[in-house]
């Protein structure tokens, strides 16, 4: 695989979830990459023959694979199913894009890190998940770095966006429904609107890399998730029964990093689109109908 710009057919697998649907959105943008976007059926990661038989059938010069099983406090009750969507589906894929020498884009999470740092962890910071979920991704990202295909590892943190299930809507859903909302106050991130890693990951693509490369990627800025839930309701105009909390007294099955704020460092020299958190925040509102 040459390091020169990509062109023509992108496959986009997991592409009913909220980062497909964002790539979907952004991808006129792109207008060299044609994105494809086949549903969930026709291209199930775990199923070789079809996923190799739609790269074949379409000339396919990319992937970029957006499935990815993230119910967090579920995974500790389902390891294997993790284990074989987080790591299992994208070992498959990394041997496709090897045989058909085409890149691969594939994301992963703050929560490989432990969260007990104090500065913004870099891509060469070293791994330390603490919950089943971040092993599970964590062992994704060994299996890429293992394949010998051209592989970027994406890994952002708190993504939100327009579509599906994410803390954007579910606390703009709890408002409107008069809930009494107690949000952590003692986990520091940066919140990531979908549309931006979606922009992010076509710009990589069409750039081109070669050989296995971790990237990280958010927003600018950091906050907890009760100043993120704060900055939701003063941006949309809702009064909220907004109160803060700390981890101990939510308890959750799966533990949450502390600390999960990345350096943008390598980004920003890449040339990606970095802006704030809270600017990003403001786009994403504006396409909801509040």
């Amino acid at each position: 695989m040459g390091s020169g710009s990509i062109s023509g057919n992108i496959l986009v697998t997991g592409a009913a979830g909220q980062l497909g649907r964002s790539l979907l959105k952004t991808a006129p943008s792109f207008p060299d990459l044609r994105l494809i976007f086949p549903n969930e059926k026709q291209a199930d990661i775990l199923d070789r023959n079809a996923i190799t038989a739609l790269v074949r059938q379409n000339d396919i010069r990319g992937l970029i694979n957006c499935a990815a099983y993230t119910a967090v406090d579920l995974a500790e009750d389902e390891p294997e199913t993790a284990y074989l969507i987080n790591a299992t589906g994208p070992a498959i894929l990394a041997g496709i894009c090897r045989e058909q020498n085409i890149p691969l884009i594939h994301f992963s999470t703050d929560y490989v890190f432990d969260g007990k740092a104090t500065e913004p962890y870099t891509e060469d910071s070293p791994a330390n998940p603490a919950g089943v979920y971040g092993k599970t991704k964590l062992a994704g990202e060994q299996v890429l770095r293992a394949s010998g295909c051209d592989a970027m590892v994406v890994r952002t943190s708190w993504l939100y966006s327009e579509y599906g299930n994410n803390f954007v809507l579910t606390m703009l859903r709890l408002a409107r429904e008069g809930k009494r909302l107690r949000v952590v106050n003692d986990q520091r991130g940066t919140p990531t609107y979908a549309t931006d890693l979606a922009r992010a990951a076509l710009q990589i693509l069409s750039k081109g890399f070669t050989g296995y490369n971790t990237l990280h990627f958010s927003a600018l800025g950091d906050t907890t998730w009760y100043g993120f839930a704060e900055e939701i309701f003063r941006q949309a105009g809702i009064k909220a029964d907004l109160s803060p909390v700390d981890t101990a007294g939510y308890p959750v099955k799966a533990p949450r990093p502390a600390y999960s704020i990345m350096s943008m460092d390598k980004a920003r020299s890449m040339g990606l689109p970095l802006r704030h958190w809270q600017d990003a925040l403001g786009e994403c509102l504006s396409n909801i109908e509040l």
